[in-house]
């Protein structure tokens, strides 16, 4: 332990005998003694009720207003100090215990510092450990609120709104009735105040009564003469305004109400913001008074209030503090009206002579011509160098004053391409060609100048030179260090085009097709952009293309076919013909391009050279069952039944194949050999046993001679062989729903989708078997089921619409077409609804959209045409049918019912469209 100095633990001299004592010190007032003085003093021994000296005040007591009764809060305690918050509260405080306090306190600022660090940071962890177990509503609905993010603009609107919990008189309340008070009334009550001399005839009668006392006269208050007097002074306003010749009114009704409409305050706004703004806006201009926006927002705030003149005042203090700022000369102008605007803008153009808009705004202000061209004469002496100006002057000219000033203006602004191209096209020929040579010196960089040359040259019949000088063009903008862009390129062929210049553009394609193009992706970006300049409308940009891609692959099956489709959209016959006639000699393997080409001859009606084009398919695809296929339908669909069956017999000797047989037996079926049919199909399943569509021939052939029994036979046949072809399953469930057996109809379908799961063509026979069955409630529990298992299937979700009562109907479909927004039976099914509300016009929009989207599906197109029959024009039904046809729709449920009877086997779309139209189930 260490020892202390000496002089601190000394016993017999104490630390405090020399020092002084303390102010207010009385020696021994602790034991209850009151100090003693002596002779020299001033006065005898002072007894303690005596008035003591400066030396030893009386201690001060703490004002205390309360009672005196201790404060038992659990507020006010403390655990050191208990109640009161100090142990001596109640007793005297004085000076010393006031620099006591000062001390400690010093004492405890001192400490407080040293420990202040670790302390904030031990307050800190106990806080965040505090949050973690208990935070805070915000923390906790943190993760909901970063969800809303995901929330779509349609779920915001489709919130409902918070209901109001007051009641109908509180929600609504009731306007007070005043119902105005008749002037005969107010003149009645007010004559009971008249002075009278004479008695009425009941007065006498009873007696008479006792005159009131006199008062005021009713005179000033009678509202009949009142309102005598307004109409006789409105009479004579009237009078002063109008014609003392022919006495008409000469008061403009028009301009009347104009008047009383300036006088309505145009803002609708809160009037208190406009203060506030007014106020903020002085104050930025007073602090910065050369700062113009401050200056314009004033100005505008004024105008929007409808204060116009407080506007132009400020506007032109504006001015006044900002010579210099262009804005504010030209919102002065716009405020000002005709010849005020005129007298500021000429003061703006003395301050800023070099400003282009308000040259500009000076020209606008003018009304006549001439005036407008002095200005811009003025103008173009400040500002020579200025492109817009000279374009603005050069468009008020005519042509060969024009060409004088772009011929100057060339000279001040040598960099501008459109002054230059605007000369070259008020020039001749020859001048022309001078004035572009010319603008290729001043601007080497610029391709539109190459271009223009380009076009000059078809203009004027030289099309040998138009490619000569887009590749100069090319080669001299390589030379200046200038990236060819191959998109701007053929931006500008497409312009070319829609300006009339063929030539450049196919020049400008052919130039710069295969630009920064990777050899390995040059055939799928050449089709690209041929299917881009289409769809823009430059078909010669994109015959161009296909040109260039063809010569560069020229056995390239997938190129000749997008060009072909491509000339079948947008060419005529012969670009088509000859196109196809050059794919087949590049291509002899390819049977769609022979196909094609036959087609075409064929749809022309030149069925002789269509067999030719087959006849060259045979020897280039002598095995192809397609061409086999292709040369039977055109004999069949020409008459020539007999050819079409030796080629078919040739067929199955040199080229059979399951199609091949079916098609035979097809064709004896519609030609009415039964016989000769059924023996095709029995030895066409022996060979292709497991081709569905020769099973299911065979059974709706034992359908049509009421052979139900040999039908089953046949379709369990083909079940066995091809179990997993719905068409088959289908056909054998509707066999036996015919024959009255719903039992084993739901067996057929029910193992159908045990062998073939997720198919909804199963579920949605199903549903309908017990429909048709009236077993409405299992049908729903069906389709439930099967929307469960094939919750996109579109057929599915078209036919649970019409399944639910007509209020749900418009949910269903909403539903529907959120889940399968671009399936044409959803659709088809969205129209139909709209045709049972009587929508015409929403029905019709949803109707194009079907066809638009599938137009394979012959369905849509009957109910689209049965729909145009019931409210349509006869031109909108041809239309429809129009389309069809070049359609060509080979599905649909109803559509091939109707194609494949045997009885329409020859009829085209035209004839079958009205047939299917009538097949169709009637919307309700």
């Amino acid at each position: 332990m260490a020892s202390h100095p000496g002089a601190l633990v000394s016993k017999k001299r104490k630390d405090f005998v020399n020092m002084p004592a303390p102010l207010g010190y009385v020696p021994g007032l602790g034991r209850g003694a009151t100090g003693f003085t002596t002779r020299s003093d001033i006065g005898p021994a002072r007894e303690a009720s005596d008035i003591s000296d400066d030396r030893h005040p009386v201690p001060k007591k703490k004002k205390n207003d309360d009672s005196d009764e201790e404060d038992l809060n659990e507020n006010n305690y403390d655990e050191f100090e208990g109640y009161g918050g100090s142990l001596f509260s109640s007793g005297p405080y004085d000076k010393d215990d006031e620099e006591a306090d000062a001390v400690y306190d010093a004492i405890d600022k001192r400490m407080d510092e040293k420990r202040k660090e670790r302390r904030e940071k031990r307050l800190q962890q106990e806080l965040e450990l505090y949050r973690q177990l208990r935070p805070k509503i915000q923390q906790q609905f943190s993760d909901l609120k970063r969800g809303l993010s995901d929330v779509s603009e349609d779920d915001w609107n489709n919130i409902p709104e918070v209901g109001d919990a007051r009641n109908k008189h509180q929600r609504n309340p009731r306007a007070d009735k005043i119902t105005p008070v008749p002037d005969s009334f107010l003149a009645k009550h007010a004559m009971t105040q008249e002075t009278v001399t004479a008695l009425d005839p009941l007065q006498q009668k009873f007696g008479g009564l006792q005159t009131p006392y006199s008062g005021t006269s009713s005179a000033e208050y009678d509202l009949r003469k009142i309102g005598e007097a307004r109409n006789t002074l409105m009479d004579v306003k009237l009078n002063q305004v109008s014609d003392s010749v022919s006495g008409q009114t000469v008061v403009d009704p028009k301009g009347y109400l104009t008047d009383l409409q300036s006088m309505l305050p145009s803002y609708s706004g809160d009037v208190a913001d406009v203060k506030k703004a007014r106020l903020l806006l002085k104050s930025v201009r007073e602090t910065n008074p050369n700062h113009p926006p401050a200056w314009i927002a004033s100005a505008r705030l004024e105008e929007v209030t409808g204060k116009i003149q407080a506007a132009r005042n400020i506007v032109m203090k504006g001015c006044e503090a900002c010579p210099r700022s262009e804005e504010m000369w030209l919102e002065a102008a716009r405020l000002q009206p005709g010849d005020t605007a005129k007298a500021v803008i000429a003061q703006a153009v003395r301050q800023l002579p070099q400003s282009v808009r308000i040259w500009i705004r000076a020209s606008e202000l003018e009304s006549e011509s001439t005036a407008k061209r002095k200005v811009f004469r003025k103008a173009l002496e400040q500002l020579p160098n200025s492109v817009r100006l000279w374009k603005a002057a050069v468009e008020l000219e005519e042509p060969d004053d024009a060409r004088i000033l772009l011929s100057r203006a060339v000279e001040c602004c040598p960099t501008s391409v459109e002054l230059w191209l605007a000369l070259a096209k008020l020039e001749s020929y020859e001048n022309a060609r001078r004035v572009l040579n010319k603008a290729r010196e001043s601007i080497p960089t610029d391709r539109k100048i190459w271009i223009t040359a380009a076009k000059l040259e078809e203009a004027n019949s030289n099309n040998r030179n138009v490619t000569k000088i887009i590749d100069r063009a090319l080669t001299s903008l390589r030379a200046n260090m200038v990236e060819i862009n191959r998109d701007q390129w053929i931006e500008d062929a497409e312009e070319s085009e829609k300006a009339g210049s063929i030539v450049t553009a196919q020049a400008v394609i052919q130039a710069v097709i295969g630009v920064n193009i990777e050899d390995e992706d040059r055939d799928t970006t050449w089709i690209d952009d041929a299917d881009s300049c289409a769809s823009h409308g430059a078909i010669e940009c994109a015959r161009a293309i296909y040109a260039n891609a063809l010569s560069v692959f020229p056995s390239k099956k997938r190129i000749w076919l997008e060009a072909a489709y491509f000339e079948k959209n947008h060419g005529t016959r012969e670009t088509l013909e000859a196109l196809l006639q050059k794919a087949v000699a590049h291509c002899p393997k390819a049977e769609v391009l022979w196909l094609m080409g036959a087609k075409s001859k064929w749809m022309a009606g030149d069925v002789p050279a269509a067999r030719s084009i087959l006849s060259l398919a045979f020897q280039a695809n002598p095995n192809s069952e397609e061409i086999w296929l292709a040369a039977v339908k055109l004999e069949s669909e020409n008459n020539e039944d007999e050819r079409a069956r030796q080629l078919l017999a040739r067929a199955r000797s040199n080229a059979s194949t399951a199609r091949v047989w079916m098609k035979s037996a097809k064709l004896e079926w519609q030609l009415g050999n039964i016989d000769r049919a059924k023996d095709l199909l029995d030895k066409g399943v022996k060979e292709y046993s497991d081709f569905p569509k020769l099973w299911m021939m065979k059974g709706q052939l034992a359908e049509q001679e009421a052979d139900r029994e040999t039908a089953r036979k046949a379709y369990q046949t083909g079940l066995k062989k091809c179990s997993n072809s719905v068409p088959l399953h289908l056909l054998a469930a509707q066999l036996e729903e015919k024959v009255g057996n719903l039992t084993k109809a739901r067996a057929i379908l029910e193992k159908a989708r045990l062998n073939i799961p997720q198919c909804p063509d199963l579920w949605l026979e199903a549903v309908r078997v017990e429909d048709r069955a009236g077993n409405r409630n299992i049908a729903k529990s069906t389709m439930a089921r099967a929307m469960q298992e094939c919750p996109n299937a579109g057929s599915l979700w078209a036919e649970s619409i019409f399944m639910e009562a007509r209020p749900q109907r418009k949910t269903k479909s909403v539903d529907a077409l959120k889940r399968c927004e671009h399936d044409p039976h959803v659709l088809l099914a969205v129209s139909k609804l709209f045709w049972s509300e009587r929508k015409i016009t929403k029905a019709r929009e949803w109707f194009t959209r079907a066809v638009k989207i599938e137009p394979d599906l012959g369905d849509a197109w009957a109910f689209f045409y049965r729909f145009e029959i019931q409210f349509g024009t006869e031109e909108q039904q041809d239309a429809v049918k129009t389309r069809c046809i070049q359609a060509e729709p080979r599905h649909g449920e109803v559509w091939c019912t109707v194609s494949k009877n045997i009885d329409n086997w020859r009829k085209k779309t035209d004839e079958l469209l009205p047939l299917v139209a009538g097949e169709l189930a009637p919307v309700v």
